[in-house]
């Protein structure tokens, strides 16, 4: 088995991240994506709504590989007549997750501003107390204040600002112990951990044991990431993360392997397989469910009508939608399992 370049994956998760990549908000990203696959060897193919496609070689039934580039992430509602943003959520993002987060409003124009988001009232020493419980609500005691001297809402729409605008939540990344703490683990990690596969299949001329695309989709949080598919596709095999929590068996140093999410079980013939693999290649794995709120890529092609098998691996993650957590083990084993099943 080709070994796992730790420090190799986690610089091209550093230059993921540091593309503001809100789902629908896609063209830096894909342009970034594209050049790199076109480096590593591969010719790129763009889709019409946002994604990269590449074919990795090999003959057969084609296998596609998904890991998404979309982030969680805001939008500007409206502008406020105080200057401050009221915002709405795009994709799973919710108000005790990201105020107090430092983020970055993209301009249709192609500005960008800094700010932060805030509860109103902003401060707790001058906030009544019946006001300290209210939970926050994107709708009404929550916005994101700018980072410039405005004071009226004709002030905020000088700088280009206006409703619907991108705004991108800083990930701050933070690097300890093996831990990798950042928000957009989801699914940065993973699309790290395709490209750094895509890598070593190129330089070290791996064979494959069939044909194998990578899929590199920007609306999967939004549930339509891999809608459509190259022609002849007999199987789907999501990267992305597995949510740790006290019902669950994934770990953070491990792969899991998911047999169900919130939607319907993975197809059993393909999970058995990802199984016997993750034995026979001595993965640290465990097999896991995810309810009542998740669902992965390979869904959305089963959705869209294709005649597929659909299954899903991936790191376990602790604060999922949140300033999330995993281990580069959980990488490596990931790494591993999805060489080991693709590999002649």
């Amino acid at each position: 088995m080709s070994a796992f370049d730790g420090a190799a994956c986690l610089e091209v998760f550093r230059s993921l991240l540091a593309i503001d990549s809100t789902t629908g908000q896609y063209r830096a990203i894909e342009v970034w994506t594209a050049e790199t696959i076109s480096r590593l060897g591969y010719e790129p193919i763009l889709t019409r709504k946002g994604g990269v496609l590449a074919d990795l070689g090999g003959e057969g039934e084609p296998l596609v590989i998904t890991a998404h580039l979309d982030d969680i992430g805001l939008m500007v509602r409206r502008v406020n007549a105080d200057g401050t943003l009221n915002v709405c959520p795009v994709g799973g993002l919710y108000p005790f997750y990201c105020v107090m987060e430092n983020v970055r409003v993209h301009t249709a124009d192609g500005r960008v501003y800094t700010g932060t988001v805030c509860r109103t009232p902003n401060s707790i020493h001058v906030t009544e107390e019946e006001l300290r419980s209210v939970a926050g609500d994107f709708r009404t005691n929550v916005c994101v204040v700018l980072d410039q001297p405005v004071q009226s809402a004709a002030d905020t729409r000088a700088l280009g600002i206006e409703t619907g605008d991108y705004i991108a939540l800083e990930p701050r990344l933070s690097l300890s112990g093996g831990y990798i703490k950042s928000r957009f683990v989801d699914d940065k990690a993973c699309a790290a951990v395709l490209l750094e596969i895509m890598r070593a299949i190129r330089e070290k001329g791996l064979p494959l044991k069939r044909k194998v695309y990578a899929y590199f989709a920007c609306y999967e949080e939004i549930g339509h990431g891999t809608a459509w598919l190259p022609e002849g596709v007999r199987d789907v095999l999501a990267l992305d993360i597995a949510p740790t929590g006290p019902d669950q068996n994934s770990d953070e140093h491990k792969v899991s392997i998911f047999a169900k999410d919130s939607r319907f079980p993975y197809h059993s013939g393909m999970t058995a397989e990802l199984r016997e693999t993750a034995k026979q290649a001595g993965v640290d794995y465990v097999m896991d469910v995810f309810t009542p709120h998740y669902g992965s890529d390979g869904d959305g092609s089963v959705l869209a009508g294709y005649d597929i098998r659909h299954a899903a691996i991936g790191p376990g993650t602790a604060n999922s939608h949140g300033y999330e957590r995993t281990h580069i083990d959980g990488l490596r084993n990931t790494y591993d399992l999805t060489m080991a099943y693709i590999r002649a």
